[in-house]
């Protein structure tokens, strides 16, 4: 089956046709690590409301991607804008810069500032329009548009250029207790609820919550041996990124906005894109394979319940629409892959390119050939094979025809040549393409300095689920839908 584009889908959705009602406010939630087998396997614990109505009333399809996907950004960024990275710019969560031959976050942006955050980050190398925008662009300025999410990457990109405000949790240094923090790029700054929240002691007072299981752990499907002998506890400050605290912290800034900023409560459409959560703190797969993860399900069920009915009082539940989707986070475990006979092993891009340095110094003398590799590029320094007035073209094939030689390799092309194959080409833009690109066999995980994961999603085709809620839709589409049609219909 052809692989479907996500924001083809989103598109579709999100756009109002003729024959429907167009409802006041949309909330749009992305949601960490959420699958659709984890969905079916907890469906028996689903009480009224939340995920249990969203099963029995929503528009239901699984949605996959053109591109590889590493559990990063790429895929937020994909969804959003209903492209691929080669057009909207977003590989991976970082990108290597040549000026300096260092990894910086994609999002990195020096001409902002943080607000209650160490962090200077902007959408500014998102390069396509996303759902914001062009809900920005369609309706106009009295749009109202807010983000609220767990991590600066994924609200940033949720938020896009266009939303008035957006806020993630953070802190003023590394290691400080995580409060709502904001990016001077939007033009509302961190909003006033967010503000509120962080003053009166409300965040404080969510992330001290105790995480204990909400059933007796017997009644878990998935229970570790540890699990099985002492439960499971945590105090969530401690994991806050992690546990249900973050989303009832993202749940309640969203209504405290809704309300405060009257979302929904006069004819123009407006706004509302949310991040949530299923990860855990010792998860190492999006599969379900523990207690706790069965219970951040249930979680997820509580917060999504209380949204809706919460807006289904303030707003009617004829004027508002939910798109709940999934996001690969950790994809397939390792143990998983090695009991079907395909343990992963790891490739090494910076070690790779230490070889490649190694090799061409063989070949044109001892000379700094290579500035670095970083995801699946190997980098060369143009600036010294200009001065040496050798041909990029000859050492680009070159380096291209080693890295086959390489263990793990699937193929390896000079830059030039990537569209020879589609998904490599569809997975990277000018930004992070370097002079020689390749692709890695299944079973194989990307990793940088110290053995540090960069691809954290090795299963070679993962899908994410898509439900989408309303009231004021007379008709649903019939069959799989693509990501663009979605995003149309979203926006």
């Amino acid at each position: 089956m052809m692989k479907k584009l996500l924001f083809n889908t989103l598109f579709f959705f999100l756009f109002p046709l003729a024959v429907w009602a167009t409802p006041r406010l949309t909330v749009v939630v992305l949601v960490d690590g959420l699958n659709t087998t984890g969905l079916n396997e907890m469906r028996q614990y689903w009480p009224e409301g939340g995920l249990r109505t969203l099963a029995e009333e929503a528009y239901q399809t699984t949605l996959r991607f053109p591109h590889l996907v590493y559990g990063g950004d790429e895929t937020t960024a994909s969804l959003m804008t209903g492209v691929a990275p080669s057009e909207h710019g977003v590989s991976m969560n970082h990108c290597f810069v040549r000026q300096d031959r260092k990894v910086h976050s994609l999002l990195e942006d020096s001409h902002e500032k943080g607000i209650g955050t160490y962090l200077h980050f902007s959408p500014r190398a998102l390069l396509a329009p996303t759902i914001t925008d062009n809900w920005r662009m369609r309706i106009g300025r009295d749009a109202k548009i807010y983000a609220v999410g767990i991590h600066p990457e994924t609200t940033i990109l949720l938020a896009g250029h266009a939303a008035d405000a957006c806020c993630w949790l953070g802190g003023v240094n590394p290691y400080d207790a995580l409060h709502w923090v904001s990016t001077s790029f939007y033009r509302a700054g961190l909003p006033a609820e967010a503000d509120e929240m962080n003053v009166n002691g409300r965040v404080a007072e969510i992330s001290q919550r105790e995480w204990k299981p909400r059933m007796d752990i017997s009644m878990y499907n998935h229970p570790t041996d540890k699990e099985k002998r002492s439960s499971f506890s945590y105090r969530s400050q401690d994991v806050l990124l992690t546990s249900p605290a973050a989303n009832a912290l993202v749940v309640e800034l969203a209504l405290s906005i809704q309300k405060h900023q009257h979302l929904g409560e006069d004819l123009t459409p407006d706004l509302l894109m949310l991040e949530m959560t299923t990860r855990t703190p010792k998860a190492t797969s999006d599969q379900i394979l523990s207690a706790e993860q069965e219970d951040m399900y249930l979680s997820l069920n509580q917060e999504i319940g209380f949204l809706m009915e919460q807006l289904t009082r303030r707003v009617g539940a004829e004027h508002f629409e939910l798109v709940v989707m999934g996001k690969p986070a950790l994809g397939i475990s390792h143990e998983t892959m090695a009991l079907a006979g395909m343990p992963v092993q790891q490739f090494s891009v910076d070690r790779a390119a230490a070889l490649t340095a190694t090799y061409l110094m063989a070949i044109y003398g001892h000379e700094r050939w290579v500035d670095g590799g970083y995801g699946q590029s190997i980098f060369l320094n143009r600036t010294l094979i200009e001065q040496k007035r050798l041909s990029i073209e000859t050492m680009q094939r070159q380096v291209a025809n080693f890295l086959m030689e390489f263990e793990g390799v699937k193929c390896a092309y000079p830059a030039s040549e990537i569209h020879a194959n589609p998904q490599l080409h569809n997975s990277l833009n000018k930004r992070s393409l370097g002079d020689v690109a390749f692709s890695l066999q299944s079973g194989w995980q990307l990793v940088y300095e110290e053995q540090t994961p960069i691809d954290h999603v090795i299963d070679l085709d993962p899908e994410i689920p898509l439900l989408y809620w309303s009231r004021s839709r007379m008709a649903f589409p019939e069959g799989e839908m693509t990501i663009r049609q979605i995003n149309k219909l979203i926006q």
